[in-house]
């Protein structure tokens, strides 16, 4: 009987056999599976590879301590020769934009698919563009030191030659998305090649090739005040001398007047941004993917001002008189706004004739010093392998674990930090304020001089390049967690609350899942900048391969030094690629 009440309750119209239902296994999640399972096993080996574990962590942060007793209160003796070496900063950033300016445009249009003449050229052009871009600047500065010795130029090279990578693949990225409609119409009316792109294709690229070339302008200010570490010039000479010298009370002042210097830059560089691209980018310019203090602070003046004075609407009367016409000829009006911007070029004009005279360098000394590099150039060819196999192998994998642990460190100190500086995550304002003011305190300071202060209080080896690249990460990385946490839709957040779930409750089901795929791509950016730094951390004692650049270039080993400079290429260039396949497959 029971066993016939059962088949008739399993045929019942209406009942479904209770099951579980799971969600398919798609190729996304995967690649994400596999991809955070290959990290964890990367990063536990990593962390017995160069031998972290708790004791370390603790003796470490004593020794930290210790080093910022030797250095509170910060002493500013050299205070001339430091503003005068910081300016020398600003003119070398300033002259290396400008020549990876020189040469990213013609390198833009032939590595662009709609510009470029043939395709073999297109491949050489795309192909020296992630040459510079994978090989770090201070790479680049070691080299030119050894071809034209120590001083300012080889700093602005440097900086001209990495920023081409990055100012040319945006630059050509920007070409190949331009609308062709305008193109074609010009064609069709008989106009060459050059003159559609003239006339049709650049205007549609001066915007993004404005902001490209700021934005690279800011990013050269912060890397040209670490390449005096190197020799390249700048203030960083003065933090090396002093930290050499055990003057760390020195040492801290020079880097208040380096985050100071930077502070400033950056604001001017985001004010001048915000008028040369238009108003609605004000907003966007503290989120930016590097965030910096300056930008931040110049978003904060710029709320204020805008809250404080809005504009009224120009009628279109006003506007009609405002129109000058010469000779039937209707030009757009002089108003405020175009005179700051002929104001802001009269400046840039002469801030770039400044800077040639301030370091003064001869634009023939440019020129005939190509010829130097050249020449110290094929002195790294062919790479010699030989010699240091059993070494290149240990550094670069020293630099890929200094990397993943630092990755992983930063990360767990990241995600408290980022939901604590999430306005609407954290509810008391206080707390907001102080962690949102430790973000902008880290980032404001390079990650080499974190480094070389890491160095000075634990000692040399991979353990202080952990340390120091896991600040860098904390801060840079909270700051992108907090960003997107705060743009989390809160209206599944109003229904959880309204269920009488508790906060935690609340973040863990509608704040944190909703995030998780920007969260996912920006930890794979991490990633990606970490391997690049650890790369250069052995220059200034951190550990990894940068230390065995360094000591080949200093005996005279040139082939042997192309050998490591044509492994940290591969590295970074694979692992680059790797990062975006597994963004895109994620997305």
């Amino acid at each position: 009987m029971s066993t016939t009440v059962t088949e008739s309750n399993r045929q019942a119209p209406g009942r479904q056999p209770s099951r579980r239902l799971l969600p398919p296994i798609t190729r996304q999640k995967v690649v994400l599976r596999a991809s955070l399972f290959f990290f964890i096993v990367a990063t536990v080996w990593s962390w017995t590879y160069i031998g972290m574990d708790v004791t370390v962590l603790v003796t470490g942060f004593g020794d930290i301590g210790q080093l910022l007793t030797y250095m509170l209160p910060p002493t500013f003796g050299d205070l001339n020769q430091a503003i005068s070496l910081t300016f020398q900063t600003l003119w070398m950033a300033v002259l290396g934009t400008f020549l990876a300016v020189l040469f990213s445009v013609p390198l833009a249009f032939a590595a662009a698919r709609n510009t470029s003449p043939h395709p073999i050229v297109r491949v050489v052009a795309r192909g020296i563009i992630v040459f510079t871009r994978a090989v770090p600047d201070l790479v680049f500065a070691l080299i030119f030191v050894r071809a034209l010795g120590i001083g300012v130029l080889p700093g602005v090279l440097a900086l001209g030659f990495h920023s081409i990578g990055m100012i040319g693949k945006l630059l050509a990225d920007s070409i190949e998305s331009t609308d062709p409609m305008p193109q074609e119409a010009v064609t069709s009316t008989g106009g060459r090649r050059s003159q559609v792109i003239v006339s049709s294709l650049v205007p549609q690229i001066i915007p993004a090739f404005i902001g490209i070339v700021l934005y690279r302008l800011d990013i050269n200010l912060r890397s040209a005040t670490v390449l005096g570490l190197v020799g390249a010039g700048g203030v960083g000479l003065l933090l090396k001398a002093r930290l050499g010298m055990l003057e760390y009370g020195e040492a801290l002042g020079v880097v208040v007047i380096i985050i100071i210097f930077i502070t400033v830059m950056e604001f001017l560089s985001a004010a001048v941004r915000s008028l040369l691209l238009g108003s609605e980018n004000v907003a966007g310019v503290a989120n930016a993917p590097r965030f910096s203090l300056g930008n931040q602070l110049f978003a904060i003046v710029t709320r204020r001002k805008k809250n404080s004075a809005p504009s009224a609407p120009q009628s279109s009367d006003e506007e009609s008189k405002d129109a000058v016409s010469t000779a039937g000829r209707v030009l757009p009006p002089l108003d405020s706004e175009r005179r700051q911007k002929l104001i802001y070029s009269l400046v840039f004009v002469g801030l770039l004739t400044v800077s040639w005279f301030a370091v003064e360098i001869s634009p023939w000394e440019f020129v005939t010093s190509f010829g130097d590099i050249v020449v110290t150039a094929g002195r790294f060819l062919p790479p010699d392998f030989s010699e240091i196999g059993d070494a290149l192998v240990t550094g670069m994998l020293e630099s890929i674990a200094i990397a993943l642990v630092s990755t992983f460190l930063g990360t767990l100190l990241s995600f408290p930090l980022g939901l604590l500086a999430a306005r609407n995550v954290t509810v008391n304002k206080f707390v907001y304020g102080l962690t949102r003011l430790l973000l902008l305190i880290i980032r404001g300071i390079p990650e080499l001089i974190i480094a070389v202060i890491f160095v000075a209080a634990i000692g040399l080896g991979p353990i202080a390049g952990v340390f120091a690249l896991t600040v860098g990460t904390a801060g840079f990385f909270a700051k992108l967690i907090a960003d997107t946490l705060e743009e989390v839709d809160r209206r599944p957040r109003e229904a959880v609350f309204a269920t009488g779930a508790t906060r935690m409750q609340e973040i863990a089901t509608s704040v944190v899942p909703p995030a998780a795929p920007t969260l996912v791509g920006l930890f794979l950016y991490i990633i990606d900048i970490n391997i690049r730094t650890s790369t250069v951390l052995g220059i200034v004692g951190g550990g990894g391969i940068g230390f065995l650049l360094f000591n080949s270039i200093r005996v005279l080993e040139f082939q042997a030094t192309g050998a490591i400079i044509l492994t940290i290429f591969l590295v970074v260039y694979a692992v680059e690629l790797l990062s975006m396949y597994i963004r895109k497959q994620i997305q």
